[in-house]
């Protein structure tokens, strides 16, 4: 049994958000297309009071950006990429081509593909988001993509020159000192100025979140990946400190972003409530996560470990992690997540900037029914066949028949033709 000690905002509260988001990136979309580069600039000026003689920044302006990025910067930065780097050449050294000869004379295969162009989203806004440069511009470049373009936006007027470095150093083709809705439309639809793409990626607030779903279908995505979404599960053994940084830490991104809990102790649940508003009295962005937490926070206190994994499994959050007596229990029968993080040792930040997955995760529930961004992401994986003429002759007879039984008689044909002209 489930009891629910604290509850967020209500599904209809939810969506009638999401609506009024919607009809706001449409029309800014709308706008992109219509008139391209105008629209985009008006948009930057309007949403970050940005308007440069060119959004895209030169080779010499990164170079003196990067200059000015302290040494130590620089080197945790490096350090960051090497973790992430190594992490997603062992996924790609996962993916391999195929190629069989099922029956005799046919040959089947599938060949692995980077997508050509990608456009990959660094957020801004209230914080510089260094960590989504090395997620999506080195994990595409990892793949193998031959142009990697990326947007950021200035943060108060000013130029967020860690985050330049980051995509610089990541390996950027072009970079472009650019937000926001208006950002996501230039690179999809493309303008005078900017050559769009063949896919999006990367994270954002709702408005980017719902930018990408809109442009999906015109441009490939990587996934849905909106306000982030941080739930624990513990048990007996964890304590509420760890609780409430975890998820004030993660509710700090934004007033609209989910944190859960989902506990065997009741004691706990409410230990974790206190000192949630302990710990706000002095966190420096207590305006933002006291928001997420009031609006958004979830407690739920379950009977046992079995309740926990089914509840986790059915709000499918993005970060999930397992402070619980056994946390490989979760690891062996959980299906529903973004990443696990497993015990106490581990938490989200170490997988949101430094460790080595990839922090673009879905949310929403879309880990229902896919993974977070890897190297996998930006690739196509093509089917070929070979067939030789006595193969030929005889799939052909199968296929005529097959055809027929579907009143395809121009499929039908077409295998029996072979069948005439390769039959001995």
């Amino acid at each position: 049994m489930v009891k629910v000690i604290k509850a967020g905002k209500t599904q209809e509260e939810v969506v009638a958000n999401d609506t009024k988001v919607s009809e706001i990136v449409s029309e800014a979309l709308k706008a992109v297309e219509n008139r391209g580069d105008q629209a985009v600039r008006e948009l930057s000026e309007k949403f970050d009071k940005w308007s440069p003689e060119s959004f895209r920044l030169s080779e010499s302006e990164i170079k003196e950006i990067v200059a000015q990025v302290p040494d130590s910067v620089i080197e945790d930065i490096k350090f960051a990429q090497t973790n992430i780097k190594a992490f997603a050449e062992a996924q790609l050294a996962s993916l391999h081509n195929v190629e069989v000869e099922n029956i005799p004379g046919v040959i089947l295969g599938h060949k692995n593909i980077p997508v050509n162009s990608v456009g990959c989203y660094i957020p801004g806004g209230r914080y510089p988001m260094v960590a989504s440069a090395h997620m999506s511009v080195l994990t595409a470049k990892v793949a193998g993509v031959k142009r990697v373009i990326a947007c950021t936006p200035p943060i108060n007027g000013e130029i967020p020159k860690a985050t330049i470095a980051a995509m610089y150093l990541a390996g950027a083709d072009e970079i472009y000192l650019l937000g926001g809705i208006q950002a996501m439309g230039a690179m999809a639809i493309g303008t005078e100025t900017i050559e769009s793409v063949d896919m999006i990626v990367g994270p954002g607030n709702a408005f980017v979140a719902e930018a990408k779903r809109q442009l999906y279908g015109r441009v490939g995505i990587d996934l849905f990946a909106g306000p982030t979404e941080t739930l624990v599960v513990a048990d007996h053994t964890a304590d509420a400190e760890m609780i409430a940084i975890d998820l004030l830490g993660q509710g700090e991104h934004g007033p609209t972003s989910p944190g859960a809990l989902i506990t065997t102790s009741e004691e706990l649940a409410h230990e974790t409530i206190k000192e949630i508003e302990r710990q706000l009295e002095t966190l420096p962005t207590a305006d933002v996560a006291s928001v997420s937490w009031e609006d958004y926070g979830q407690i739920l206190v379950v009977d046992s470990i079995e309740e926990a994994r089914i509840e986790a499994d059915r709000l499918a959050f993005e970060h999930v992690e397992i402070l619980t007596e056994n946390p490989d229990y979760f690891l062996e029968h959980m299906t529903n997540y973004g990443c696990l993080f497993l015990g106490p040792e581990t938490n989200v930040a170490y997988g949101d900037k430094v460790i080595g997955t990839n922090h673009t995760l879905p949310t929403k529930g879309a880990a229902r029914y896919t993974g977070g961004l890897w190297v996998g992401k930006f690739i196509k994986t093509v089917t070929y066949q070979k067939v030789t003429p006595e193969a030929s002759a005889y799939i052909g007879e199968y296929a005529a028949r097959l055809c027929l039984l579907e009143n395809f008689e121009g499929h039908a044909r077409q295998a029996q033709l072979r069948v005439d002209r390769y039959s001995k």
